[in-house]
C-alpha cells in the first residue's frame, strides 16, 4: 500500500516536472516573439514584442517631406496596432499547447479569457449630479478688494 502511494506521488512529481519545464520552453519561446510590419508607403516600420509592447520603430528619411507630422503619428499608429495583431496570433499558436482544449490563446493573453461578454462591457459614466448654488457663498470671507 505504501509503495502505491510512493509511485502516485513519483508520477505526480514527474508530472509536475514536465509541466514546468514545458512552462519554461514556452516562456522561452514568447519571449522571442516579435512582428514587423511595414506601412503600405513604406514610410514607417514597427516591431511590435509578444506583450504588445512596440520595441522597433524606423521611420523613413523622406517621411517628414512626404506626410504631416498628424498623419506621420497616424500612420505609426495605424501600423503597430497591425503589428500587435499578428504578434497576438502568433504568441497564441507558441502558448495553445500548453492550455486546456477550449481555450483561446488570443483571450487569455487579452486577459479576457474567462469573462463573459457582459462583465467586458465598459460600465456607464454616471451623470454628475445637478448643481444647485442654493447654499453658496459668493463673496469671499475678509476680502478687502475694492469695488470699481
Amino acid at each position: 500500500m505504501v509503495a502505491d502511494h510512493r509511485a502516485q506521488v513519483e508520477d505526480l512529481i514527474a508530472g509536475y516536472r514536465r509541466s514546468r519545464e514545458q512552462l519554461g520552453t514556452v516562456q522561452r519561446q514568447l519571449a522571442t516573439v516579435r512582428e514587423t510590419v511595414t506601412s503600405e508607403n513604406g514610410l514607417v516600420t514597427v516591431t511590435v514584442s509578444a506583450s504588445g509592447s512596440l520595441v522597433g520603430l524606423e521611420i523613413a528619411d523622406n517621411a517628414y517631406r512626404v506626410a504631416r507630422p498628424a498623419e506621420l503619428a497616424a500612420l505609426i499608429v495605424r501600423t503597430t496596432a497591425e503589428a500587435a495583431g499578428r504578434v497576438s496570433r502568433t504568441a497564441g499558436q507558441v502558448l495553445a499547447p500548453v492550455l486546456p482544449t477550449n481555450t483561446d490563446p488570443e483571450a487569455l493573453l487579452r486577459g479576457t479569457a474567462d469573462l463573459s461578454a457582459e462583465e467586458l462591457a465598459p460600465k456607464p459614466v454616471p451623470e454628475p449630479p445637478e448643481e444647485t448654488f442654493e447654499n453658496q457663498t459668493w463673496l469671499r470671507s475678509g476680502s478687502t478688494r475694492d469695488a470699481r
